[in-house]
């Protein structure tokens, strides 16, 4: 694994009774699992849960003591279906992903649970990755919910709700035989805060006495006629228990509501803060909740409690609701309890708010202003200034700034393994003209930013090479399909390469192999380099996909050499050998890399051992000043000087102090023939005798050079 330390956080899950948490809600999460008797997790990682699965991975010693089974599932399919034990057996067990990317992919597997139902407490922990700081596309995970009917928590973010969240939604699957999702955004998984602990607890149950009292019972498998049989119950039985367990604990909570307002705010959990906040820069609350404006938080949002919301928004003369994202369900809900209940009470939502798009600061305090002055301005009074940066925005003189300040897209990690990859591509368009290209889910898909500009279109994880099928076509061109290891393991060892070899397909796969799960943070996977004594790595990709009746395959177990990749990437283009092309470009990624050698020069530095560092620089007298090499580079340690030089009237390249070593810029101006400019410097610490005297030889001829060269332009001035 990468050398990355969660001992901290590994010491918080030991807290006792009493002693108080303080971190972040994902945290809270994985502390709050074990407090409730969880028998087992699994998940797959993904921001915003990543640091859950982290940590646990940590907590190996912690989960033995306490008979916790925990697994770093393949996809988030395996996830789901893990919870198959809570079927028949009366386990508790939590999974995670992000959402929505791994509810799709779950989908299945959760169908299949919430058909035939489970007698287990079975919690899915979905990060909700929408708004500002995703990484995919903008959907929310409320389908899904309604789709199979399980039960869905959207806890205020803060960390004592959250905890009892986790555990109010292991009771309410227990007291319904239904899963339940736990909804966190990406907010509500980095809030801080604290709660006070309890003491953590082993299972009721434990798998061990699952296997060794097996259980079977064909009414909750889903097969025709229990099928049927399910749907009813689902409707009959579940439905009502979920509603009155919802009712009768007070899941959903109501605030400052004296039955004398005329207005009224009912809200996802998960907007709690935010209203919250835009109100108190009204006027209309503070920071500690108390509020002049009723509040009806749905800590379920569903399925919804008719008689509460009618109870809430009856006699008021209008009511807001606040729901990020699209479709807006919640108000289509409540205009649908409202109108059975024959309640006049007027129903704001989309339309004061955007009927898409995460709700920031700014956007929740344009709305809430609007709905109060247009149903109970006298409650503004007078406003006091609120802070407010458009004005500032809008001013000539900052968009001014758009135009000298150049843009910067996200791209590869300094001394990022796959930069060469889609240099090496870059050197092969010139040669052979554009292909299509399709990409994939990873770090491999900044390859469509500049200054690579390589891609067309990406359908899902490990689904590059399947996307490329439909050009399966007697053309004078292949197809080129990008995939990473992570999305191969994931899903494309059968999904694409499988297909491929199946349909006799003749494009192009490209497996980007970096040793690890690097986008989610560095997880191992099945090929991971490095040894797991949990888990099974070291399992070889082209063995895989030789296996599976592939014949071209080609491996390059170092992407920083340009000049094969491009070779072998022409080849792979060109070749009369029919069926699908593989190659598969292996090295480390170097941010892991960098997070697991370090540590280690540090300590053969302390103990006075030689160690040797890479650096590179250019030669400002060769360097021509047609930047070529930034171009098919986009190295972050590359940039652009002024030299004093006359002649040169264009700024010459440089390479910082960011810079790693990982030689890919002269590569590049090897392999393209560029001006050979670039230099290695090897920086040489505890050095030993005989280095300190190859550095003075090394000095004395360089100065002599250097004086001789200064003599002669003297003489002989231009």
């Amino acid at each position: 694994m990468a050398e990355r330390s969660f001992a901290r956080e590994v010491e918080d899950l030991k807290l006792a009774d009493g002693e108080v948490f303080r971190g972040e809600g994902i945290l809270a999460i994985t502390k709050a699992l074990l407090q409730c008797g969880v028998g087992y997790v699994a998940g797959y990682q993904g921001s915003p849960i990543s640091h859950l699965m982290d940590v646990l991975a940590d907590a190996e010693p912690i989960l033995s003591e306490l008979g916790v089974h925990f697994e770093s599932s393949a996809s988030e399919a395996a996830a789901a279906a893990t919870l198959s034990a809570s079927v028949m057996y009366p386990i508790r067990g939590a999974v995670t992903w992000k959402s929505t990317v791994g509810t799709n992919v779950a989908s299945d597997a959760l169908a299949n649970l919430a058909s035939g139902g489970v007698t287990g407490g079975a919690l899915i922990i979905v990060g909700e990755d929408y708004g500002e700081g995703s990484s995919i596309m903008q959907e929310r995970s409320h389908a899904f919910a309604m789709k199979s009917q399980m039960w869905l928590l959207d806890p205020r973010p803060n960390l004592p709700s959250i905890v009892k969240a986790v555990e109010d939604g292991f009771a309410l699957s227990e007291a319904t035989n239904t899963p339940v999702m736990l909804e966190v955004r990406i907010r509500c998984c980095h809030v801080t805060g604290s709660f006070v602990a309890k003491d953590n607890r082993r299972p009721a149950y434990s798998l061990a006495q699952a296997l060794e009292n097996p259980v079977r019972d064909t009414s909750r498998i889903v097969l025709p006629p229990a099928s049927f049989q399910h749907e009813k119950e689902k409707v009959e039985k579940r439905w009502p228990a979920a509603i009155e367990y919802i009712r009768t604990h007070r899941l959903n909570e109501t605030f400052g509501d004296d039955g004398r307002a005329e207005i009224g705010i009912v809200m996802q959990g998960g907007m709690y803060n935010g209203v919250i906040r835009a109100l108190t820069r009204l006027g209309l609350a503070d920071v500690w909740g108390n509020t002049r404006v009723p509040l009806h938080v749905l800590n379920v949002t569903y399925p919804l409690v008719d008689d509460e919301l009618v109870a809430f928004c009856r006699g008021k003369r209008a009511v807001l609701m606040v729901e990020e994202g699209a479709p807006e369900y919640l108000e289509q809900a409540l205009a649908h309890i409202l109108r059975k209940a024959d309640c006049p009470t007027r129903l704001e939502g989309k339309g004061i708010f955007p009927i898409a798009g995460e709700l920031t600061a700014t956007v929740m305090l344009d709305a809430m202003t609007a709905f109060v002055e247009r149903h109970a301005p006298d409650l503004l009074g007078n406003r006091p200034p609120v802070p407010d940066a458009r004005p500032i925005l809008a001013d000539p003189k900052v968009k001014a700034l758009a135009d000298v300040v150049p843009p910067r897209p996200a791209g590869f990690c300094t001394g990022c393994p796959e930069r060469p990859i889609f240099a090496a591509m870059k050197l092969v368009e010139k040669e052979l003209g554009p292909h299509h290209v399709a990409a994939d889910i990873g770090c491999h898909l900044f390859s469509i930013l500049p200054p690579f500009n390589i891609g067309a279109t990406t359908m899902g994880y490990g689904l590059g090479p399947a996307s490329a099928s439909a050009f399966n076509v007697p053309a004078s061109k292949r197809s080129i399909a990008v995939m990473g290891d992570g999305g191969f393991w994931h899903n494309g060892l059968s999904s694409g390469v499988g297909n491929a070899v199946f349909n006799k397909q003749d494009g192009v796969i490209l497996i980007v192999d970096n040793h690890y799960s690097a986008a989610t943070g560095g997880q191992d996977i099945l090929s991971s380099r490095a040894f797991n004594r949990l888990r099974a790595t070291n399992n070889s990709i082209v063995a895989a996909v030789k296996g599976i009746g592939a014949h071209w395959v080609r491996q390059i177990d170092r992407t920083y050499d340009v000049a094969r990749l491009r070779d072998t990437l022409r080849e792979a283009l060109t070749t009369d050998e029919k069926g699908p092309k593989i190659i598969v470009a292996s090295s480390e990624c170097m941010l892991n890399k960098q997070r697991r050698i370090k540590p280690l020069v540090s300590a053969a530095v302390k103990r006075g051992e030689r160690v040797v560092r890479e650096r590179f620089g250019v030669d400002e007298d060769v360097c021509t000043g047609d930047h070529a090499c930034i171009r098919l580079s986009g190295c972050p340690s590359l940039s652009v000087k002024h030299t004093d030089d006359p002649l040169k009237e264009d700024p010459v390249a440089a390479i910082d102090n960011s810079c790693v070593g990982c030689g890919n810029c002269g590569e590049v101006s090897e392999a393209a023939v560029l001006c050979p400019s670039f230099y290695r410097a090897d920086i040489v610490q505890n050095p030993t005798g005989w280095d300190r005297f190859l550095a003075r030889i090394r000095s004395a001829a360089i100065g002599f050079l250097q004086r001789r060269h200064a003599a002669r332009r003297i003489a002989f001035p231009a």
